[in-house]
């Protein structure tokens, strides 16, 4: 296990390996589009792929690294706030991964690898088998990153909540009742 795997080196192979994707309208849109918490869904899918490459390395895994990076940063190409309610995506968590396809097989020219990780992402929520290696390895880092995501938002919530309880009991005071 390689565990001298630099952060930068891994942004940097995301990088160049997704650049075609990186560089999409697709991609520059999921930037308004939240995902988990505070994280919008390009962050979350660049955080995706980081991580399954970096850990793709670190266990020496023989994989396609192109395919495992373009399949990650594909895999909520949804393109759409789930947040706002819409009878189109009300029952997201089981066919988002449908419609990232759809969409990502529009803009881009996809192989068999790329398209089960993005069909089989939410396993065992949906219907399709991650097959791959790739689409295992999707599979894990999307709900170790969404895990993080959304503990790191409730945790900033807890905070701010705290901070405001703080501030409340700073500024009062039982005199003023009396």
């Amino acid at each position: 296990m390689d565990s001298k795997i630099s952060e930068d080196q891994i942004k940097k192979a995301v990088k160049e390996l997704g650049e075609e994707i990186l560089l999409s309208e697709g991609m520059a849109a999921e930037k308004g589009y939240l995902q988990h918490g505070f994280t919008s869904v390009y962050e979350h899918s660049f955080s995706v792929a980081a991580y399954c490459l970096k850990l793709s390395r670190m266990l020496s895994l023989d994989v396609d690294e192109s395919s495992l990076v373009r399949g990650a940063l594909l895999h909520d190409y949804f393109l759409y706030d789930w947040h706002v309610p819409d009878k189109s995506h009300r029952l997201h968590g089981f066919t988002h991964p449908q419609a990232a396809l759809r969409n990502a097989e529009r803009d881009f020219s996809l192989n068999h690898i790329e398209r089960n990780m993005i069909s089989s992402h939410m396993f065992p929520l949906g219907i399709s088998l991650p097959i791959y290696r790739e689409s295992i390895i999707l599979c894990i880092s999307d709900k170790i990153c969404a895990t993080g995501e959304t503990a790191a938002s409730v945790s900033a919530g807890i905070e701010r909540l705290g901070l405001l309880i703080a501030g409340l009991k700073s500024s009062f005071r039982i005199s003023d009742l009396l």
